[in-house]
């Protein structure tokens, strides 16, 4: 897979989460990619304070990326 490939099924599996963290008063922003294997994203509004954000970003935007990219092994949050 190529590097902009990868980046558009991330951004597939972003877009699916956003209409979520929306509700809530957040969003999410894709800020890059390293190593095919590595998505560093920003939590951004409510989600950057809310107390259930490291739990959301495991459960839900790592599980959701991985559904569209296979192989991202981490997500982090700046």
């Amino acid at each position: 897979m190529t590097s902009e490939a990868l980046k558009a099924n991330v951004e597939k599996a972003l877009e699916e989460i956003r209409p979520f963290l929306q509700n809530d008063g957040g969003d999410i922003s894709l800020v890059g990619i390293e190593n095919m294997s590595t998505v560093t994203v920003r939590l951004e509004g409510a989600c950057t304070n809310c107390s259930v954000n490291q739990m959301t970003l495991k459960s839900g935007v790592e599980m959701t990326i991985k559904k569209y990219a296979p192989q991202i092994e981490t997500v982090i949050n700046i």
